[in-house]
C-alpha cells in the first residue's frame, strides 16, 4: 500500500505549513495513523498520532500546542497542521498506518509507511 505524504517546503521560523498523507480508499479507516520525523543523522521519532475515530490523539513533547492531527477519512486523507514552526522541526516526515484502531508510539507499532515529504525551517 503507498501511503503519499505532501506539503513540506521551506518555511520561516514562526511560520506553518500543513501536511497530508493520502491513502488508497480504506487503507486506514479502521486503523490510527502517525505522523513520524527523522532530521539528519537522528532516528525516525513519532510527532503525533491520531486513533481511528479521531477521538483520542498523541503528540511528542517538542510539538504540544504548536501541531495538530486530523483526519478526514472521506477524503482517505491525515493532516498535520504545523504552526509557530522551529528551525529544530527541520526533517523528512513520514506518515504511517497504525496495525490497529488505536495508535503507538513506536515505530513497530506501525505499516505501510509513505515517502516522506521535507520540512525546512529557516531562522
Amino acid at each position: 500500500v503507498q501511503l503519499q505524504a505532501s506539503g513540506g517546503g521551506l518555511v520561516q521560523a514562526g511560520g506553518s505549513l500543513r501536511l497530508s498523507c493520502a491513502a488508497p480508499r480504506r487503507t486506514f479507516s479502521n486503523n490510527g495513523v502517525g505522523w513520524f520525523r527523522q532530521a539528519p543523522g537522528k532516528e525516525r521519532d513519532i510527532v503525533a498520532a491520531i486513533d481511528r475515530r479521531g477521538s483520542s490523539t498523541y503528540y511528542a513533547d517538542s510539538v504540544k500546542g504548536r501541531f495538530t492531527i486530523s483526519r478526514d477519512d472521506a477524503k482517505n486523507t491525515v493532516y498535520l497542521q504545523m504552526s509557530s514552526l522551529k528551525p529544530e522541526d527541520t526533517a523528512l516526515y513520514f506518515c504511517a498506518v497504525a496495525l490497529s484502531s488505536t495508535y503507538a508510539v513506536q515505530r513497530d507499532g506501525y505499516r505501510y509507511w509513505g515517502q516522506g515529504t521535507l520540512v525546512t525551517v529557516s531562522s
